[in-house]
């Protein structure tokens, strides 16, 4: 009898650091690291936003500009990479540009943003966002 080839399922960090995702961004979206800086905090937004991780999504989103709709995509979202660009540490307030790629329904997109952060009482938040011109 012949056996069906099983793909194997990948471990890999869909923030794309190259570490597995329990040794990533598992444990900040489980609440049991608090991210070091505004890019780690940015890869395990992006990851949790792979997962439709609502409730981390709104933990690490500054109160005072967090949307009172839903956050994460009710349509099945295929996310295709993640590119950070740049990331600008200054104290308590940093930026970081990236550029992510997702399908919806077949069609592509890509957010490129440069995503502001705060840091409050040693824990990091994500502000807002512009979008560069093209």
């Amino acid at each position: 009898m012949k056996q069906k080839a099983v793909k194997p399922v990948s471990n890999a960090c869909p923030c794309g650091s190259g570490k597995t995702l329990e040794t990533c961004c598992a444990p900040y979206i489980r609440g049991e690291l608090l991210a070091a800086d505004a890019e780690t905090l940015m890869r395990s937004r992006y990851t949790a936003y792979t997962q439709n991780h609502e409730a981390y999504l709104r933990a690490s989103w500054d109160e005072r500009t967090c949307p009172k709709e839903q956050i994460t995509h009710d349509e099945p979202t295929q996310w295709l990479g993640l590119e950070v660009r740049k990331h600008v540490p200054g104290g308590d307030e940093a930026t970081v540009e990236f550029v992510a790629r997702y399908k919806i329904a077949g069609k592509a997109y890509r957010l490129h943003e440069i995503s502001r952060f705060v840091r409050y009482e040693g824990r990091w938040y994500y502000v807002d966002g512009r979008f560069p011109a093209k």
